[in-house]
């Protein structure tokens, strides 16, 4: 079977950076999830998204690593829109409904053609010591020793959110991969996302991602990541309500990757978070044969 799949960029800063993803568009083809994961192998990137009818949405995505499927990936959904969205697929100020393990989530195109995906609401859960991950990244605990906790946030994903003090300090961060695969195990997490607040611009943070345990050493660009992120920062009182409408991370920097993740928080009127938004714009759309 000859299967046609784009490649693109998402999150990209103007023309250059991103996170690449691979995108299958639903054209009558029934793949199983076995040809999913080879072709996710194949392409090699850290998401393929596979797009399918739904009975409940007006699309159904299913994301596969090179390694395994997860519930849900940032990135590999505003690819696939950014996708449609040049093809004339998908319209401007359109919301789309998604079906993903993650639940019924929705996407909308801005007028300026950049992609938004609404996560799942914020679940704060459990507390890491500095103790037990400084040495997977080969720091001494006191550099991991902030005033914010370490600690596991989900807007769709599980993550470990890892506050750096500096950029110095997190662009001297050496993972250790297998050390980061066990405890990633151990707490049922996707990953790490380290963030520092040192930046030198307007981004309210920079950040670095690993995720070994679904073989992506590190990653340029993670929506659902950054979208746990700001709820992180806003529930530990590192940004106030007024802040959070329109944020900006960078990513990827560490990689020659620059990336521009923009999220948004939209909150009730007793300060309660009703909407995580992830969004950013995509670029360099090639198309490639595989045969599986």
């Amino acid at each position: 079977m000859n299967v046609k799949v784009y490649t693109l960029n998402a999150f990209v800063k103007g023309e250059r950076g991103g996170n690449p993803a691979g995108v299958v568009l639903e054209g009558g083809l029934s793949l199983c999830a076995a040809e999913m994961q080879l072709i996710a192998k194949e392409l090699g990137f850290s998401e393929t998204a596979f797009m399918e009818k739904s009975l409940f949405a007006d699309y159904k995505i299913r994301y596969f690593t090179p390694a395994s499927e997860v519930d849900l990936c940032g990135h590999a959904t505003i690819a696939a829109f950014g996708l449609m969205h040049s093809l004339g697929l998908a319209k401007e100020g359109t919301s789309y409904k998604i079906e993903t393990k993650a639940g019924i989530l929705d996407v909308d195109i801005s007028s300026e053609g950049l992609v938004y995906l609404s996560q799942a609401l914020p679940q704060f859960l459990e507390r890491i010591s500095c103790e037990e991950i400084a040495p997977s990244l080969g720091m001494d605990a006191e550099d991991l020793e902030t005033g914010l906790p370490i600690q596991i946030v989900s807007t769709g994903l599980r993550d470990i959110l890892i506050p750096i003090r500096s950029r110095k300090l997190l662009n001297e961060v050496q993972p250790n991969f297998d050390t980061i695969t066990a405890i990633s195990e151990k707490y049922d997490v996707v990953g790490y996302h380290l963030f520092t607040m040192d930046t030198p611009d307007g981004a309210a943070a920079e950040c670095r991602n690993f995720a070994p345990l679904y073989d992506i050493p590190e990653e340029s660009a993670t929506g659902t990541s950054n979208g746990a992120l700001l709820s992180y920062l806003y529930q530990h009182g590192q940004l106030s309500l007024r802040e959070v409408e329109h944020v900006m991370f960078r990513q990827g920097y560490s990689m020659n990757c620059p990336s521009e993740i923009k999220v948004g928080l939209r909150m009730s009127e007793s300060g309660e978070i009703n909407q995580v938004r992830v969004g950013g714009a995509v670029a360099g759309i090639e198309r490639r044969h595989i045969t599986i």
